[in-house]
């Protein structure tokens, strides 16, 4: 019975492993094929980026809950859909967008310390806008976050300012969203590829117009002088293919991890898209811009272990707790990402 248990301990162990290292390979993926579609195939259009993901998403849900019966249909009200999930969608297309036009300004490693800053934003929106109460340990946990993010902007060797208001909004969006779903889809249980199945049509009806209006004549142009017009074409659906993916591959590694496990192998995931990037573009990074990278992870890192902590204490004792410390977790669900 011993020998049983190491075993089924082991292949819980391998399997949340492999979870892990498909998750952030389509992940770390995605963020390097935008880039270097972006910067090495001269496709400076992050709309239209934006919105062949968007197409790739909503095939790819399709096929995923229809043919590949992946995951069952969650029946939503024709009325809710338009009440409830456009608002999102909305904000889901901000997100996006915003982090796409910030790859195309800045660096990736940049780009992806000042993601990690989500926590902050969450935080400070839930206490200006819905007055809610967190403690003292939630707080201290963003210290070092926004420290470090003014470290590494500080010392940023490739810093464009267009680029860090466009990820720091982006991270405002993300984090309205993730509030957003608290309520507005309350009742309705969303796994990852519900979520995109939903959104990521309303995403794309959204974007279609703007990207022709804004960039049509831009990419059309692009087709005329680009030289190598095919393998281009390969690598920008393909990285709406893999965006796909990502989505699709969130909801293992849900099931195989938990959820301290979840948010530590995600703050390394970022370690690894900085290194990586590095190794692929060589952009500069200064030491200094270093250790404010490595900050801001340790600061996300510790909030995730606090939001943690709060959680189990009330999942023990909800009925002991008086209302204001109810209301002191961030409507944060621990194990959901976007792409």
């Amino acid at each position: 019975m011993e020998d049983g248990g190491n075993a089924a301990a082991g292949l819980g162990t391998l399997r949340a492993v492999l979870a892990i290292l498909q998750w952030w390979g389509f992940n770390v993926t995605v963020i390097i094929m935008n880039k270097w579609i972006f910067q090495k195939l001269d496709f400076k259009f992050p709309l239209t980026v934006s919105c062949v993901h968007f197409i790739c998403s909503s095939i790819g849900a399709y096929v995923a809950i229809h043919v590949l019966k992946a995951k069952p249909l969650i029946e939503v009200e024709p009325e809710d859909r338009w009440r409830r999930i456009f608002p999102m969608s909305f904000v889901f297309c901000i997100n996006i967008v915003l982090g796409n036009v910030s790859l195309r300004y800045i660096p990736v490693s940049f780009m992806q310390t000042i993601k990690s800053f989500t926590p902050a934003t969450t935080v400070i929106l839930q206490w200006l806008v819905w007055s809610k109460h967190f403690e003292w340990r939630i707080w201290a946990s963003l210290v070092p976050i926004v420290g470090g993010i003014l470290l590494t902007s500080v010392t940023e060797l490739s810093f464009n300012i267009f680029g860090f208001c466009a990820a720091m909004v982006g991270c405002l969006a993300t984090s309205t969203k993730t509030i957003l779903a608290e309520s507005l889809l309350h009742g309705y249980k969303f796994d990852s590829i519900n979520t995109v199945y939903y959104m990521a049509p309303f995403a794309t009806m959204i974007l279609a117009l703007p990207a022709m209006l804004l960039e049509g004549g831009g990419v059309i142009n692009w087709f005329y002088t680009h030289d190598s017009i095919v393998p281009a074409l390969i690598i920008i659906l393909g990285s709406g293919v893999l965006a796909f993916c990502l989505n699709f591959s969130i909801f293992y590694v849900i099931h195989s991890t938990t959820a301290v496990t979840f948010n530590v192998a995600g703050n390394l995931k970022v370690a690894v898209a900085v290194l990586v990037s590095w190794l692929i573009f060589r952009n500069p990074i200064s030491g200094m811009n270093a250790i404010g990278c490595g900050i801001t992870l340790v600061g996300c890192t510790f909030y995730g272990y606090v939001r943690h902590l709060i959680s189990q204490r009330q999942a023990v004792a909800p009925g002991n707790l008086p209302r204001n410390q109810m209301e002191m977790l961030p409507l944060v669900d621990d194990k959901q990402e976007k792409v």
